[in-house]
């Protein structure tokens, strides 16, 4: 890039109907995929911050379904929450461009968006304490409410397939069998495991795909650090990194939400031996999902429900090794080995369910 990365968030601010005086942009590091970036302006003695992304093209061929979606999504929530105390702060406010679309497109071809910046809030990478958890499981329990009157077939799917088991391993036996970096004969002991496994670990996969499970607004990326929770009262107030909302399964998120809120150490923790699944952190995030969801889940999603924690670590331990057997191709990496080492995670948390399964 010809000119300095400043210069060009500058250059892209240009595209966004912004008031006021740039008083500094900020570089934020965080998250796998996408370059993201904070600006200050200042108009009569106000300051308002905005979040900018450049949404990575590799990963979502279609930057354009993707923020039709989200402005879909968005604004449905937006009606819902009109009223309540911090309304401003329970979803994300899109910017549209200057020409009316949800996105921008530079000179370099590259699309952009604009979000209005959440103040007043926090993030977690991990739970703490039983009350994160429970006050995790109600705010996904309330996004899932908030949506279970919108239509999902008026969202395009942006990822074919994003959590079809079956298509994971088939990449992770092409992985394998391309075996581009000559990884795949030092994680031997990791492949037996997946493949030993593979049929019980597909179990909520295979019964969306065959549409036994209702299709549903599905976030399919319901990590914790996906979730703002308010600085002054701790209850979540809004979900976020909406770029893989589509049609699927809500199982697909109560999975990642176990996945991340029940796990005792970080996803890239190299010490696998502090990684554990935490039977008090379930039931409180459970307790709290129900009080939010029960109004409108179904009987068989109901049951699903402990499943689907595993299925979704499951998928993210496939997902992870087949990025390291094809050199890193997806994920964001700070080390070689360090989408071998979010696998090895993920496996001991699946062991640690498998032991502790008829006590949760």
């Amino acid at each position: 890039m010809a000119m300095s990365t400043q210069d060009k968030v500058k250059d892209i601010l240009s595209l966004f109907p912004m008031q006021g005086e740039l008083k500094g942009i900020k570089i934020n590091t965080q998250g796998h995929i996408n370059s993201t970036f904070i600006s200050l302006f200042e108009e009569n003695g106000r300051e308002q911050r905005y979040t900018h992304q450049m949404i990575n093209s590799s990963v979502f061929p279609h930057p354009d379904q993707v923020m039709s979606n989200i402005l879909l999504v968005t604004e449905h929530i937006r009606e819902k929450v009109k009223g309540m105390e911090d309304e401003d702060r329970r979803t994300l406010r899109v910017i549209k461009a200057k020409d009316g679309k949800p996105y921008a497109i530079d000179s370099d071809g590259m699309y952009w968006r604009t979000y209005t910046f959440i103040d007043g809030v926090k993030s977690y990478d991990r739970v703490d304490n039983e009350e994160i958890a429970y006050n995790l499981g109600l705010g996904i329990g309330t996004f899932q409410h908030q949506l279970s009157d919108f239509d999902s077939s008026k969202l395009y799917t942006v990822i074919p397939h994003f959590h079809d088991m079956a298509m994971r391993f088939q990449q992770l036996r092409d992985a394998i069998k391309a075996d581009s970096k000559g990884r795949a004969g030092s994680v031997s002991k990791e492949l037996e495991f997946l493949f030993d496994n593979e049929d019980r670990l597909s179990v909520i996969s295979n019964s969306y795909y065959k549409n036994l499970l209702p299709s549903r607004v599905t976030h399919n990326d319901t990590k914790i650090n996906n979730v703002l929770f308010s600085e002054r009262t701790g209850k979540a107030l809004a979900v976020i990194d909406l770029d893989t909302i589509m049609p699927g399964t809500i199982l697909f998120d109560t999975g990642d939400m176990i996945r991340t809120a029940c796990s005792t150490a970080d996803e890239d923790e190299k010490d696998t031996s502090l990684m554990e699944f935490s039977i008090p952190y379930y039931k409180a995030l459970y307790e709290g999902y129900l009080d939010a969801s029960s109004s409108f889940i179904t009987e068989k999603e109901r049951e699903c429900i402990k499943e689907s924690g595993r299925t979704i670590t499951a998928i993210m331990a496939v997902r992870f090794l087949t990025d390291y057997i094809n050199g890193d191709t997806y994920y964001k990496t700070a080390y070689p080995e360090h989408n071998l080492v979010r696998t090895r995670t993920q496996l001991k948390l699946i062991e640690s369910m498998d032991k502790q399964w008829e006590d949760f």
